[in-house]
């Protein structure tokens, strides 16, 4: 049973947006208090259950997969894949941290002077603006570069090494959920939600 109270659970806000997922031992929390309820999708329809419907639903549709029950004192309770919150409306403002992974990932393991992709073991950070000319380690400073690239401008500026950018440096704007998306951590019952988060996340400028 441990093991399906950690099962994944997709959060929507209260306007259907996905912002979240959590375990399913988080969700049941949430449910038991009233702060949520369980959407259930089938046949490209959704209904909203409450705790005491949804058990009641359990009882009649038991899951294919142990993993997707959790066996309580008096009956088993399906694993709800996707809840809906009562109150919260907002999109969750986080910032993605600036690591060596994450510019990696922003610069798509690209130099971003010659243009060539590379894997990560074979490329470096550089500062835009070299430290010593008082240059910041920020998402708004910082590249991706070859090692070819990197030696070359050494610490310079990039005009002064005759380089020149392929794209001006930024924060990226991910949400942890859209990235669900491309890792391929998703439940087939996320879809249309992820979906519709995918299309309408703001792209990067």
């Amino acid at each position: 049973m441990e093991a399906a109270l950690m099962e994944p659970v997709l959060v929507l806000n209260r306007l259907w947006q996905a912002v979240n997922v959590i375990a399913a031992k988080r969700a049941f929390s949430l449910l038991a208090s009233g702060h949520a309820q369980i959407v259930h999708a089938e046949d490209e329809s959704f209904e909203v259950f409450n705790m005491m419907d949804w058990v009641d639903f359990s009882r009649h549709n038991p899951p294919a997969s142990e993993l997707e029950l959790v066996h309580t004192v008096r009956f088993p309770v399906r694993v709800p894949r996707v809840i809906l919150l009562s109150v919260f409306d907002r999109m969750p403002r986080k910032e993605v941290k600036l690591t060596r992974h994450n510019v990696f990932e922003r610069d798509k393991h690209t130099c971003q002077y010659c243009s060539k992709k590379m894997p990560s073991e074979e490329l470096n950070l550089d500062h835009v603006i070299p430290r010593h000319y008082g240059g910041k380690t920020t998402w708004e400073n910082i590249v991706c570069s070859c090692v070819s690239c990197n030696s070359r401008k050494a610490n310079r500026l990039p005009h002064e090494a005759k380089m020149h950018l392929i794209r001006k440096p930024s924060t990226p704007k991910w949400r942890p959920v859209i990235n669900l998306v491309a890792r391929g951590k998703k439940q087939d019952a996320w879809k249309h939600f992820l979906d519709i988060a995918y299309w309408n996340v703001e792209l990067e400028k």
